[in-house]
């Protein structure tokens, strides 16, 4: 049986990968007046009055709304909410299993931003946090700084925050194995939606300065013609060498980070990369090119989102704990230095006995990931 036809299969036995779970039983009738009414009573004239914090006696402390209208999910494109819930439970299966977090999938019938952004507000008061998930670009973004701006809890993006934290993990570890240094490389990234966008920012926040970022038309540089908001932004910060043409003519770059499609990163460009040379195909499930691939071309640290290759740079090592923290730390608005943290955090993971054998990020599995990636953003909180 294939991967497929066994998923699907197992998705139909256990209809639904999560389910609601009693923390508290109700054994007596002293139990239903202490959880229930009159007493519970109690605790809701707390918060009322301000006494405690619905934090402090409700599942707020630890749930999160994964909200998506279904409209970019995984490499399948506008499937619709309905179709997107699978992915939507698998998430939160993963932040239950890796970090003990509650939660659960918010699939909007809707692809109104006005209408996504006033529903996220008006279910906050259940949540401790929020996180977007498989929203289209542009859309998402304006959607994102709305709901920044307008929550008092933090909005996470798992396909900009998520993706552009464990690609600095592993970037960190692969500048030690080529023995490079951060202020001194030169890096492209070919892809401008979400994950382009994120990880070019994060890049640039960690100090990487030479950055150029590519999309279908070429180099985005400011001058260029009808470019869209997020990329006018991208385009303020990087390319400080002012090249316009195509990723494929790009010459001597120390690392690529691809987050397109199947076949769009030339093996032209990877040809005239410097050496050592360092390349992050992120497409998935089929990423840019294959590990066949990288090897005939020389690419010396080399990295996917693919389970079945190594140096799988997956979301899973990363949000889990990360949501974690703004949990426990009652944080408010993510910063690029708790980001930065993070990813630190991660990369630290990796011995260097692994480091020699060219191993650049830590597995899903690694039960030190949440707990590590919560002390780090904790001590760049404090400091």
């Amino acid at each position: 049986m294939s991967l497929e036809s066994e998923s699907l299969e197992l998705h139909k036995k256990l209809r639904g990968k999560i389910s609601i779970s009693a923390r508290a039983r109700i054994k007596s009738v002293r139990d239903l007046s202490l959880l229930y009414t009159p007493g519970v009573a109690e605790p809701c004239r707390a918060i009322a009055s301000g006494k405690v914090s619905a934090y402090d006696v409700t599942i707020k402390n630890n749930s999160v709304a994964i909200v998506t209208d279904g409209t970019r999910v995984l490499g399948l494109g506008d499937i619709g909410p309905e179709a997107a819930l699978p992915v939507m439970e698998g998430k939160a299966l993963i932040m239950k299993e890796f970090a003990n977090i509650d939660a659960f999938p918010i699939c909007l019938n809707t692809k109104d931003p006005e209408k996504i952004i006033e529903t996220v507000k008006n279910i906050e008061p259940v949540f401790g946090a929020i996180n977007l998930e498989d929203i289209e670009t542009p859309k998402v973004f304006d959607i994102e700084e709305r709901l920044i701006e307008e929550l008092s809890i933090p909005v996470f993006h798992d396909d900009q925050h998520g993706t552009a934290m464990v690609v600095l993990a592993g970037l960190i570890n692969a500048l030690k194995i080529t023995k490079k240094k951060k202020n001194e490389i030169k890096l492209a990234v070919n892809g401008a939606g979400s994950a382009g966008h994120a990880i070019a920012k994060l890049l640039i926040a960690y100090g990487i300065n030479n950055i150029t970022v590519f999309d279908r038309q070429g180099a985005i540089c400011s001058g260029r013609p009808n470019l869209e908001s997020h990329k006018s932004k991208i385009a303020e910060i990087t390319n400080k060498e002012k090249y316009s043409g195509p990723i494929t003519n790009f010459e001597n770059t120390d690392v690529i980070i691809s987050a397109t499609a199947p076949g769009a990163l030339p093996q032209e460009t990877i040809r005239k990369m410097r050496k050592p040379s360092i390349v992050f195909a992120l497409a998935n499930p089929i990423s840019e090119i294959s590990l066949e691939e990288s090897k005939q071309l020389g690419i010396s640290v080399f990295g996917t989102g693919r389970s079945d290759y190594p140096n799988q740079l997956n979301n899973s090592v990363c949000f889990p704990g990360f949501l974690r923290a703004l949990l426990d730390l009652r944080i408010k608005k993510i910063t690029e230095k708790m980001k930065i943290a993070a990813s630190e955090g991660i990369a630290k993971l990796v011995s260097d006995t692994e480091l020699k054998k060219g191993k650049i990020i830590p597995d899903t599995f690694d039960k030190r990931l949440v707990k590590n990636i919560v002390n780090e953003v904790k001590k760049a909180i404090d400091q």
